[in-house]
């Protein structure tokens, strides 16, 4: 079973959400797991709009990468510049991936709007992570 870990900054949007749609997709496949390089708790906007599309991440902790430096990953995939540039070397052969998504929590407007970017982020992860597992697993 292939292990795969996405980090982000704070381990509160991007992250989670990514490692919610990886599980769906990989199913028994992979063992996915998240961590962000600070650690800003689980957005509940994140939760709310993954719920709409029957992903379940209201579960999920927020997590620290140091936590999972002694562990092996077979992919590592950062989906923010900041989390790719601050992210420490694993000691791995692990397959390293970059995506630059939106930060849906610095998103602005009416709540609707708020939400709509959200959304719009969900289904970038979401198309991402569909054709990530369809690719390498």
């Amino acid at each position: 079973m292939k292990q795969i870990l996405v980090l982000c900054t704070g381990n509160s949007c991007r992250s989670q959400i990514a490692e919610g749609y990886l599980r769906h997709f990989a199913g028994s496949k992979a063992e996915v797991y998240s961590a962000g390089v600070e650690t800003h708790g689980v957005n509940p906007k994140a939760i709310e709009i993954m719920q709409e599309d029957g992903i379940d991440i209201s579960g999920h902790t927020s997590n620290n990468v140091n936590e999972y430096a002694d562990k092996h990953f077979d992919y590592v995939i950062t989906v923010c510049d900041n989390a790719k540039e601050r992210c420490p070397n694993f000691p791995s052969t692990a397959r390293k991936f970059h995506y630059n998504f939106p930060d849906p929590a610095k998103a602005t407007g009416t709540e609707d709007q708020v939400k709509q970017q959200f959304r719009d982020v969900r289904n970038m992860i979401k198309q991402y992570s569909r054709e990530f597992v369809a690719a390498n697993l």
